[in-house]
């Protein structure tokens, strides 16, 4: 029996390249492909960086994406990450800066 030495048996072996994957079919007619699902909204307005509130400020509230909530309300504390905001309509509410726009 003759011998086969490593690199020869490296030579031999061929590595077989996978297929790609077809997409899945979608679950109805018109619906979004895979590979769409996965790209973010663009954010409706971006929120500003780099404002600084401060005691006395009026802001508005904003939701996913950036979207203004409609709640306004004055800041009564702030420090670099939070504020704390007098909301218009309801009570107290300590909120990141970034969920917030000066009015």
């Amino acid at each position: 029996m003759p011998q086969i030495s490593l690199k020869q048996l490296f030579k031999a072996m061929t590595i077989l390249k996978l297929a790609k994957a077809p997409q899945p079919p979608l679950s109805h007619p018109g619906a979004t492909p895979d590979s769409d699902r996965a790209k973010r909204p663009s954010l409706a307005e971006s929120p500003a960086t780099g404002q600084e509130l401060t005691p006395g400020d009026r802001v508005e509230g904003l939701g996913d994406f950036g979207k203004p909530t409609g709640e306004v309300g004055t800041v009564e504390q702030t420090n670099e990450d939070d504020a704390v905001v007098k909301w218009d309509d309801d009570g107290h509410k300590r909120l990141h800066q970034y969920l917030l726009k000066k009015v």
